[in-house]
């Protein structure tokens, strides 16, 4: 009987929905839990919804205790309201939950990076993700999984202009992308979700591992 635990973080997302889907359906977890600041729409009787505002992570986490985290926080700059407010939640609020949750006991973190991470660029979006990377290799997990999706195709809650844009030129330019341009293919969130939940069971379980999109797909 298995009794191993997952912990996901942005269940809220176009990723996070599906992953805890695929969460939910695995028969190696018997607890999911869930961190939201407001009730799911998804039930299962192995999910545990916990709400918090986030503001007070090191009481809420205190009393939780996973194997496996997903964290599937992410937003944009536009919807945040400022690069700091971003950086909030990309960089400081994962970086958290991961620091915290390694005290409790966790021994992999799974996370949604970006195509294109680099704590160098000198793009703020993808400077930030590639800070947030390699702070969360500091933290010292038994294994960490980075999974560095490109352009997320799927249904969003809200409207996107640019993923609009691209979603409907996939077809035109998609045949192009081969070689070492086929980490750019667009790429569906289900897959995504459904990826990081096959190889958080993967050997080797232990180290850093980074997959780009050509390895989702």
């Amino acid at each position: 009987m298995t009794t191993r635990k997952a912990l996901i973080v942005g269940a809220s997302g176009l990723i996070g929905g599906y992953c805890l889907q695929a969460l939910c359906d695995d028969p190696k977890y018997s607890e999911v839990i869930a961190l939201a600041r407001k009730p799911l729409l998804k039930t299962h009787r192995n999910l545990n919804v916990v709400i918090t505002n986030f503001n007070n992570l090191e009481q809420i986490i205190a009393s939780i205790s996973a194997n496996d985290v997903y964290c599937c926080l992410g937003t944009t700059i536009k919807k945040a309201g400022s690069q700091e407010s971003f950086r909030m939640i990309d960089y400081s609020l994962v970086v958290t939950v991961a620091e915290l949750m390694k005290k409790q006991g966790a021994e992999q973190f799974l996370v949604v990076s970006s195509v294109g991470a680099d704590e160098k660029s000198k793009g703020f979006y993808l400077r930030v993700k590639g800070e947030m990377e390699e702070a969360v290799k500091g933290i010292g997990y038994n294994c960490l999984r980075i999974i560095r999706p490109s352009l997320l195709l799927g249904k969003r809650e809200e409207f996107r202009f640019g993923e609009g844009v691209a979603t409907i030129l996939t077809p035109l330019w998609k045949p192009f992308l081969f070689g070492s341009l086929k980490k750019y293919k667009p790429v569906e969130a289900e897959s995504v979700a459904q990826f990081m939940v096959k190889i958080a069971h993967d050997q080797p379980v232990s180290g850093v591992h980074v997959y780009e999109s050509a390895q989702i797909v």
